[in-house]
């Protein structure tokens, strides 16, 4: 008797899943245990196993199908068997569209209008997040993409950049701590094309995931692009090359920004020149790299590749680097780098790239006018970005813009009435995707009804160097431009428990408090788990926390959290676990 293969319940939440792809087509022999299937929900992709020996006698649930909990999905038995009555032909049942249902229950649902029918720009962190939030407030969502769901973040920027980190670091903490703490290991090598296909595979999961939350919140997406033909007016150019128009009640604009390319002489024509994408995408580990740019992208991946081995040479325009952190910050993180091995050449702008046996040679000019040349295997060019919006034809919708930078107010409204923008390619704003998907719930929010404002008070900047570092509200430097009274807590990794176990104890966390109430105006720290630990001082901020307040929480012990604590205490001239500030 056939075996009914059916949706496994994979959480006490999930009501339905997705038949991702089959592993296995009708009439192969199957074993049990032998995956037969991949499935998808929410975030997760997950394999189905067949549970008996036998042959796949019937697919009931065809790729791309929703299937309830329980449901059947297809059927195992013995060569020659068929199912009996209808049953193998029965279709999956999957819920109910909005629209389902009798003219009466429609007319009963649709209220006195209709749902607003938006089109969104651009599936990455801001247009997808901006998608599934209009869904939700009970809007028809179109979403179109050129390339592909999740953006820059998932795809080429956030998460594989993350990925390559994690694998250096690994690889650091052997060779570097490991003897210290008792772990010795002989002959750790990189084994560098899997640090790639690990990368590859992260990415794949979470853009599967995007593509399954999209659906499950019945989001139409398109593969196509999108460019304007009047003010809310848009042609789509799908990829099988035909074309739609479409007017929507309103518009995202969520395209983002890409990598800009500086006019400096040689650099189109060598092809070992490449861009923070071309980092991400390496078939082997190059002996040695300059990087052009002191910002965010050019030192996270300096940082990784001088974790694997690779000699790393900064060059940098501007006397500073990191100008986003506090300044105690860039300190610690600077001399670290140096620590890893990295040269760093400020005040040295790129004056030209040519070719060289090694791979390229840059020519710069350092501060006193000389001619300087840095010669490397690769050359990771990382100045910045520029906003996607070359294609969106914005002239012909008149939206307002600098330079490609669509100018936004706080409720994300552009000049256009239905007309938004969100993310990277907005002018005067963060370009983080955390930043992008907080724009794109206040924009679907404002669409449908609500009134919603972005406030970038308690906006974090994270930086994953080495040790990683995070931000949010005012610098020091900032308190003394604005003319604020301010007060200062420090406290030292050095002196908690557990960063002294992780990392040795290496960075600080800095607390800056309004003089007369102790309100927290900015916290910045530089440690292990920074980027993790900086959302205390975000809500500290958004909720107008004073130090008291947070003194006045219990932190864990041992855990690196209590440095926020310590460092309050600090502020507030009680400190426990330092000594004292000498009074002046």
């Amino acid at each position: 008797m056939a075996t009914e293969i059916k949706m496994p319940q994979l959480g006490l939440t999930m009501e339905e899943g997705t038949v991702e792809r089959w592993l296995k087509s009708e009439g192969d022999a199957v074993k049990a245990g032998e995956p037969i299937l991949e499935i998808t929900t929410d975030k997760l992709t997950n394999e189905v196993e067949a549970e008996t020996d036998g042959v796949l006698i019937k697919i009931v649930a065809k790729e791309g199908s929703d299937v309830p909990v329980k449901g059947i999905l297809g059927y195992i038995g013995q060569p020659g068997e068929t199912i009996s009555g209808t049953a193998g032909n029965s279709a999956p049942v999957s819920k109910a569209s909005p629209s389902a249902g009798t003219a009466s229950v429609s007319d009963k649902t649709a209220g006195p209008s209709a749902p607003k029918k938006i089109l969104i720009i651009g599936g990455g962190p801001g247009g997808y997040v901006a998608a599934i939030r209009a869904a939700q407030l009970g809007a028809e969502v179109t979403l179109a993409e050129k390339q592909y769901l999740g953006g820059t973040c998932l795809n080429i920027g956030c998460i594989p950049t993350k990925c390559l980190l994690h694998s250096s670091e690994l690889v650091s903490q052997i060779k570097e701590q490991g003897r210290d703490i008792g772990v010795e290991a002989e002959g750790v090598t990189v084994n560098f094309p899997q640090v790639i296909a690990h990368k590859n595979a992260v990415s794949h999961q979470l853009t599967s995931g995007v593509a399954a939350l999209l659906k499950a919140n019945r989001v139409k997406v398109i593969d196509g692009e999108a460019s304007f033909t009047g003010p809310k007016s848009v042609m789509i150019k799908k990829s099988d090359g035909s074309s739609e128009s479409m007017t929507p009640d309103a518009v995202i604009i969520a395209t983002g920004s890409v990598n800009a390319k500086p006019p400096i002489p040689g650099l189109a024509e060598n092809e070992n020149c490449i861009d923070s994408t071309g980092a991400l995408s390496l078939e082997k580990l190059p002996a040695s790299m300059v990087v052009i740019g002191g910002g965010v992208i050019g030192l996270e991946l300096a940082c990784a590749y001088a974790g694997f081995g690779t000699k790393i040479t900064v060059v940098e325009a501007l006397d500073h680097m990191l100008p986003m952190l506090d300044g105690d910050l860039t300190k610690i993180g600077v001399a670290h780098m140096k620590q890893m091995g990295m040269d760093f050449n400020l005040e040295c702008p790129v004056q030209a790239i040519e070719k060289s046996p090694v791979g390229a040679k840059v020519i710069c000019k350092d501060k006193n006018g000389n001619e300087v040349s840095f010669e490397a295997e690769k050359v990771l060019v990382a100045i910045g970005r520029r906003p996607n919006t070359a294609s969106l034809n914005l002239d012909a919708a008149g939206i307002d813009n600098d330079r490609g930078r669509i100018k936004v107010n706080d409720h994300m409204e552009t000049n256009i009435p239905g007309v938004y923008a969100i993310g990277d390619c907005v002018l005067g704003y963060a370009q983080l995707a955390h930043t992008a998907s907080a724009m794109g719930e206040v924009a679907a929010e404002n669409i449908c009804g609500m009134d919603a404002a972005y406030d970038e008070a308690t906006n974090p900047t994270c930086v994953y160097i080495e040790p990683e570092a995070a931000s949010v509200g005012l610098t020091e430097e900032q308190c003394k431009e604005k003319g604020i009274d301010y007060k200062v807590g420090k406290f030292p990794m050095s002196a908690n428990g557990k960063a002294l176990i992780l990392n040795g104890g290496e960075g600080l966390v800095k607390i800056i408090a309004g003089s007369e109430y102790g309100e927290v105006l900015g916290m910045h720290i530089i440690g292990p788990r920074a980027t993790d630990l900086i959302c205390e001082g975000a809500l500290a901020i958004g909720q107008e926390l004073t130090l008291d307040e947070l003194v006045a929480t219990i932190h864990s012990h041992p855990t690196v959290t209590e440095a926020m604590r310590e460092c309050a205490l600090d502020a507030l001239g009680r400190p426990v676990h330092i000594p004292p500030k000498k009074k002046k």
